[in-house]
């Protein structure tokens, strides 16, 4: 369960920020999470609610931006929706394909409240 530990190294990462800024409270944290990113999405989502209790992100708004995965074929150069890591063109069938978006798994913005 990687998840878990995904989801403490973000609110270490979240509270260092806040720390080096002299904040005390966490009021929002954005991240982005790709359906390519490797991880359970919905495992992560538990971890993270576990992780965040007794932190300065315990009352924070979190606002989660799912990305689909997409892809280009290196053959035919055809764009498309990936549901997986290793999914093939559907218009050529190459498994040479390129993937543009949807391993994401980042914090993208946090606002923090100074005291």
């Amino acid at each position: 369960m990687h998840e878990l530990s995904i989801a403490r190294s973000i609110v270490e990462l979240v509270e260092e920020q806040a720390d080096n800024r002299g904040a005390s409270v966490v009021e929002e944290l954005e991240l982005e999470i790709g359906h390519l990113s490797g991880v359970e999405i919905q495992t992560l989502e538990f971890a993270l609610d576990s992780a965040i209790k007794g932190s300065k992100l315990e009352k924070a708004r979190i606002i989660r931006h799912y990305i689909e995965g997409e892809g280009q074929c290196s053959d035919c150069e055809t764009i498309f929706p990936m549901n997986a890591l290793f999914s093939p063109c559907p218009h050529c069938g190459s498994y040479l394909v390129k993937i543009l978006k949807g391993k994401e798994l980042r914090v993208k913005s946090i606002v923090i409240k100074k005291e």
